[in-house]
């Protein structure tokens, strides 16, 4: 009965710290947006900021009073090296995942079930959050491996349609002309727009590239 209740008392406690340090990122996330940092609406930046936490409680975990085996994890890391750039925090953040699931199952491997389980949920929740909201939830970044498309539009008027999409990356204005440059990870989006402004009048060109 004593270890039952223990055993209870430990599995509420994990939780509790789990779920107190999801929402403790997603504020975070969300006070850096308010403070007009854009880099972290970012799909790779709030994945990593969601998924970087986790990862490190889990290792922590399991190393934890384990001095032999932390220095044998600090050996295992520091060996590790990368032949391509890596292109995101998101890829590096998976990759420290990767390297933590394998090391927590053969010490622990309920962690690495655990790590595994959560990675899932967040990656599948913020996916549905993007792809089921109204709005686009995260702004596009060319450096972080997905596949975008991009519309440039040339006119002699200023386009009031471009002026307040959401997908709107630059403007730019010379000889009394203005260059609207953007961008979307969905081609539907970008192509809908396109059909709504290509008979716009001050239109001198436009550009779509797939």
């Amino acid at each position: 009965m004593m270890v039952d209740q223990i055993f209870l008392l430990e599995n509420k406690k994990l939780f509790f710290e789990i779920i107190s340090l999801l929402i403790l990122s997603s504020i975070l996330r969300f006070l850096i947006a308010k403070i007009g940092q854009r880099w972290i609406c970012t799909f790779s930046h709030s994945a990593t900021l969601l998924i970087l936490p986790i990862t490190t409680y889990v290792i922590t975990k399991v190393i934890s009073g384990n001095i032999a085996l932390s220095l044998g994890m600090v050996g295992a890391l520091s060996i590790v090296r990368f032949r391509n750039p890596v292109r995101s925090p998101f890829e590096l953040s998976i990759y420290f995942a990767s390297i933590t699931m394998g090391i927590s199952m053969s010490v622990e491997y309920k962690y690495s079930f655990l790590l595994s389980f959560l990675l899932f949920v967040i990656l599948i929740g913020l996916y549905s959050l993007e792809k089921f909201s109204r709005k686009q939830i995260f702004i596009t970044s060319f450096s972080e491996g997905n596949n975008h498309i991009s519309l440039e539009v040339l006119s002699n008027e200023e386009i009031s349609s471009l002026e307040n999409s959401q997908f709107l990356k630059s403007k730019s204005k010379e000889n009394n002309q203005f260059c609207y440059f953007l961008i979307s990870n969905s081609s539907k989006n970008i192509t809908l727009l396109l059909e709504n402004i290509k008979n716009n009048q001050s239109i001198i060109k436009y550009s779509l590239n797939k």
